[in-house]
């Protein structure tokens, strides 16, 4: 926990209940269904979290009396959460508002063999993906930053890219999970990070994104909207697949704008459960959102309030409503930045393929980091006295130090610091020394012209005969031992 509450590149600000538009009028009992969820895992965990973020462990509190507390309206709902936190709006350094976008699990037919119709694979975790500080093996690997593959025993180099993927490098090692029909398919399934496959015999494969091969996303929206190709206020991820499947060959160059691939992994969930998110837990449609994990904690509860295109492109739809952190994404940056999971299946595709726009968030923290009470705590350095007080109470010189190469006195002699003895006077200084001179102490200079005694030295240790050191005879065993290790 950072103290008081201190978020990398934001802004906040704490607010009252009644400050924030919407959220009296908001289905509450549906959001703390969806803390609840979140609440699993944070109340089983035991270890200090690996990463210092700002919330901490501070949800455990409020996930614990949210187990324990029965509730069974909205309005029930509502007093829990004004009880257990309080509102801080958040927003980039210098912005006024977030940003929020959609997404959705599509639903692809597929096939577990390759064929003519299904013949572009979907990867599982290649074994040779490396990630410094993680072990191969971790079940979660960061979704950004460098990674790498091995070359020999320790060389190791940035992974492949799209292009040398979908070129056939990882073709042979047993790493497909099945197969869709287009690269169209398998790029808005990385996009989106999960996917249902139904297969033709009539049973679903789930995936859930499980790594990435170190490259940044580029959106390829964001590449037709600097060519000119689509009109911005246009862009929708349905305009995306239009252009690609009337123009083949200008989708895979586009395709590979985007040097990013994702890796997944096969999930068992049955074709009535929700996708699993980051966090570990199902996600719930229009309740869930995908957040900056390097920043926020799993499970923290936001509140979102803008004007979206739900209902259709042109619709101007008032969305007010609590929001629960548990998912992430490579694409999600920054501390007032959302994607808003809206479930399964082309109606929730359409209404996710619109949203890209500002939206105000309110981060609820648990009461435990006020940061006002907090604040008050804080140790301050102390005032500079006035010029008033200065003049009142001036401040003493301190006694000066006395010379380096004066004398102290002797016990029961005079308190009077005297002067250090001179120097020895040489012959040759005699020589030099002008009329009126005084001559230089007698004693003294008896004691500089005394030879120096040089200080005793040990005796020199003898020199012992070098050893001769024997040859070993190298037979056959020893050689063959050498080879065998």
């Amino acid at each position: 926990m950072v103290f008081p509450l201190e978020i990398d590149n934001a802004q906040y600000a704490p607010l009252t209940w009644s400050d924030i538009p919407g959220w009296a009028e908001d289905d509450h009992l549906h959001a703390l269904k969806a803390f609840r969820v979140s609440c699993n895992p944070i109340t089983l965990q035991t270890k200090p979290p690996a990463e210092i973020k700002a919330l901490g462990t501070s949800l455990r509190d409020p996930c614990l009396a949210a187990k324990k507390a029965t509730v069974s309206d909205a309005a029930q709902a509502r007093a829990f959460f004004e009880q257990h936190f309080l509102p801080v709006s958040i927003s980039k350094l210098g912005d006024n508002a977030g940003f929020v976008t959609g997404y959705f699990e599509p639903v692809v037919n597929g096939s577990r063999t390759q064929t003519d119709e299904y013949s572009v694979p979907i990867y599982r975790r290649p074994s040779n993906l490396f990630v410094r500080g993680f072990k191969q093996s971790a079940g979660s690997l960061p979704n950004r930053g460098q990674v790498f593959r091995k070359i020999g025993r320790r060389k190791l180099v940035p992974y492949y890219d799209r292009a040398e993927i979908e070129d056939g490098i990882l073709t042979g090692r047993g790493l497909e999970i099945c197969y869709v029909k287009s690269h169209t398919d398998l790029l808005f399934i990385q996009i989106q990070g999960s996917a249902r496959i139904k297969l033709d015999d009539g049973s679903t494969v789930r995936i859930n994104y499980d790594a990435h091969n170190g490259y940044p996303y580029t959106p390829v929206g964001r590449v037709l909207i600097d060519r000119g190709i689509v009109p911005r206020e246009q862009m929708s991820m349905q305009r995306i697949r239009a252009y690609m499947d009337e123009s083949p060959d200008n989708a895979k160059e586009l395709r590979r704008q985007n040097r990013s691939y994702i890796f997944f992994r096969e999930v068992k969930l049955s074709d009535q459960d929700e996708a699993v998110g980051a966090q570990g837990v199902p996600l719930t449609a229009g309740r869930s959102i995908a957040v900056d994990k390097a920043l926020h904690v799993y499970g923290t509860p936001f509140f979102i309030e803008g004007t979206l295109p739900i209902e259709s492109e042109q619709s101007q739809t008032a969305f007010r409503r609590l929001m629960v952190a548990q998912d992430t994404g490579s694409a999600i940056v920054g501390p007032a930045r959302a994607d808003i999971y809206f479930g399964a299946g082309v109606e929730a595709g359409k209404v996710s393929g619109r949203l890209k726009h500002p939206a105000r968030f309110v981060m609820l923290i648990p009461k435990s980091l006020d940061p006002v009470a907090r604040g008050k705590t804080m140790l301050l350095p102390q005032d500079r006295p006035s010029a008033k007080i200065a003049k009142l109470f001036p401040q003493k010189e301190q006694a000066k130090e006395p010379p380096k190469d004066a004398v102290k006195p002797e016990s029961g002699k005079s308190d009077k610091l005297t002067p250090a003895p001179q120097a020895a006077v040489t012959p040759k200084d005699q020589k030099d020394a002008k009329p009126g001179d005084k001559p230089a102490d007698a004693s003294v200079a008896k004691e500089a012209a005394l030879p120096a005694v040089a200080p005793l030295l040990p005796e020199a240790r003898p020199k012992a005969a070098p050893q001769i050191k024997k040859k070993r005879r190298v037979g056959s065993r020893h050689r063959g031992h050498r080879w065998w290790r």
